[in-house]
């Protein structure tokens, strides 16, 4: 598999892990990395090109995909997973199975993509951390995801995990990692890649990482 492939599908895949780890942390915490929520919730208002590649649809910024591709390297580097690594897997594939969903009925895949054209006037009058938002997001969720199933069983916090902003967050990360997955998909990913290409989507993530600031600087 050619090297820039490798990059692009490493990128996409880091995107459906970023969603999986910030779902995991709000679901567990009642909060996460800011940085990492508000550009997965930006690429919701990306196009779909694959011709331009993976990184435009991520703001054009591998630094936005820090979070996703740490996740990316647990998820795809370590055989036998165990509590929360094991949950982000589970959450991952998750997603990878609901987008497929989606693309398979006419009807939900339009929805979605009206749905989502609509989220970029939304943006420009309420703030990317907004509970109204995060809100309007999660009703894409519910509305037009949910009712394909199977759901993702989400684990955390009760008492967390009850409160409708957290809920609503939840689901719009979600919605990131669905929406990371079409990209994965239409770049050539899918669970043949997971199993056969693993070692090296991680060397590649592991060489983006590399050449980033550091997270402190």
């Amino acid at each position: 598999m050619a090297k820039k492939n490798i990059y692009e599908m490493t990128l996409a895949f880091a995107g459906i892990c970023q969603a999986a780890h910030l779902a995991q942390q709000l679901a567990r915490h009642g909060r996460c990395p800011e940085e990492a929520y508000h550009s997965s919730l930006r690429s919701l208002t990306m196009p779909l090109d694959i011709q331009a590649g993976a990184l435009p649809f991520f703001g054009g910024d591998e630094a936005a995909l820090r979070f996703g591709l740490e996740s990316a390297i647990a998820v795809l580097n370590t055989p036998s997973q165990k509590g929360a690594l094991a949950e982000l897997t589970r959450y991952s594939l998750g997603m990878i199975g609901l987008e497929r969903k989606i693309v398979k009925n006419t009807q939900a895949l339009n929805d979605f993509e009206q749905r989502l054209r609509q989220l970029d006037r939304q943006l420009q009058h309420f703030g990317i951390d907004s509970s109204t938002l995060a809100s309007s997001i999660a009703s894409i969720y519910t509305d037009i995801v949910s009712p394909l199933g199977p759901r993702i069983q989400i684990t955390g916090e009760q008492a967390i995990l009850q409160n409708s902003l957290v809920q609503s967050r939840v689901r719009a990360v979600l919605l990131t990692g669905i929406r990371s997955a079409m990209l994965w998909q239409q770049l050539g990913g899918g669970r043949l890649q997971l199993l056969f290409s693993r070692g090296k989507l991680v060397e590649m993530a592991k060489l983006i990482l590399s050449g980033l600031p550091h997270a402190d600087a």
